[in-house]
């Protein structure tokens, strides 16, 4: 567009320039979270097929020494899986994508709560068809929507993630200067649900209502915001550290694996070994260099990992169950870990990879 010839007043009267910053940059990609996230899935997966050489023995070397030592040595050194995946959460909500506003919030919430839902009631329904269910299929699909459930026992997991995510994030965004009102009412409703449903039980003597499970414990935020502080260190471990971070990894997994034969079983999450078991991994991957060539393989099972967690426990109960035996000796039984390990893996990512291709993530996750 064409300018007038600016007069002398003008041009003898200088603006000062608006300073600008730097262009804001793309988010970092975290290939090393990438790597947590599948290692975190496998390491799920591990844990409940070795479970299923424990339970075969009853939990009780008598019955059955192979299968017993090889089921805990499988739990024991797996046993950071779930304290890894609430860091990661911690991380994501407070370092890498902290929530812009709440309706953000509100679609990440809906995409992890949609296909629990739907997972539930493939369990129950898978449960139902295979005479399994100790109780009635309709109440256990109405227990699904406040709590965890047997024929879906790993879904526990995804009745606490959900509102830590949402008590950090509403943290976040009433930092920010934001308001949001929805996020917090929801979350008085989470709070307020177990007094509520105790108090209907007792004024009106109903014993109906289901177990209200939506909660979360104290050691699952400290692992949530212990996360977001390791896994937002900006630099690696200098390596003179890493072979000692390893040696005591090793001896917290010794640890726990004293604990879970000797003690209880199984040893709780927020035990000092688990945790330090825990911390000593993050510190091993965090910021770790994953080689370009792996990057896009690595990335595309890292956004499957979520629905292979989900499904695994089909095939444990499908194909792991039925072969683990009491009088398996030690070395059979290490073997039968490992292929089915390798077979469960497997299925359930491709599983996750095959209805991703469908179209079928925000149902099936």
């Amino acid at each position: 567009m064409p300018h007038s010839t600016p007069t002398t007043a003008a041009v003898s009267t200088p603006t000062t320039p608006t300073p600008r910053g730097p262009a804001p940059s793309a988010r970092e990609h975290r290939h090393d979270v990438d790597l947590m996230r599948v290692i975190g899935s496998v390491a799920v997966i591990l844990v409940h097929t070795a479970s299923s050489f424990v339970h075969v023995v009853e939990d009780q070397e008598a019955n059955g020494a192979g299968a017993f030592w090889v089921g805990h040595v499988g739990e024991s050194f797996s046993r950071f899986a779930v304290p890894l995946f609430f860091a990661m959460a911690g991380w994501v909500v407070l370092v890498g994508a902290p929530p812009r506003d709440e309706r953000k919030m509100w679609t990440r919430i809906v995409r992890n709560a949609v296909p629990v839902f739907v997972w539930s009631l493939a369990y129950v329904a898978w449960a139902w068809l295979r005479d399994r269910n100790d109780d009635p299929a309709v109440d256990l699909a109405t227990q699904s929507f406040f709590g965890d459930i047997r024929p879906a026992y790993h879904l526990w997991f995804m009745y606490a993630y959900i509102p830590i995510v949402a008590v950090l994030a509403f943290a976040v965004l009433v930092r920010a200067g934001k308001h949001p009102w929805g996020l917090g009412l929801a979350l008085l409703g989470v709070a307020a649900g177990p007094t509520v449903f105790s108090t209907v039980t007792e004024v009106t003597g109903f014993d109906g209502l289901p177990e209200f499970g939506w909660s979360f414990g104290t050691y699952q935020v400290i692992y949530a915001v212990g996360g977001a502080l390791l896994i937002g260190l900006p630099h690696r471990v200098p390596a003179r550290w890493r072979w000692g971070l390893l040696a005591v990894l090793v001896a917290a997994q010794a640890g726990i694996l004293w604990y879970s034969t000797q003690v209880h079983y199984p040893i709780p999450y927020a035990h000092l070994f688990v945790g330090v078991s825990t911390v000593c991994l993050i510190l091993l991957l965090n910021r770790v260099r994953v080689p370009e060539r792996w990057r896009p393989a690595l990335s595309r099972l890292a956004g499957a990992s979520l629905g292979a967690y989900l499904v695994h426990v089909f095939f444990v109960e499908e194909l792991v169950d039925p072969v683990v035996s009491a009088d398996m000796s030690g070395f059979v039984a290490a073997l039968t870990l490992l292929a089915m390990l390798a077979v469960i893996v497997a299925l359930s990512y491709g599983a996750s990879l095959l209805w991703e291709r469908l179209g079928l993530r925000r149902w099936l996750g």
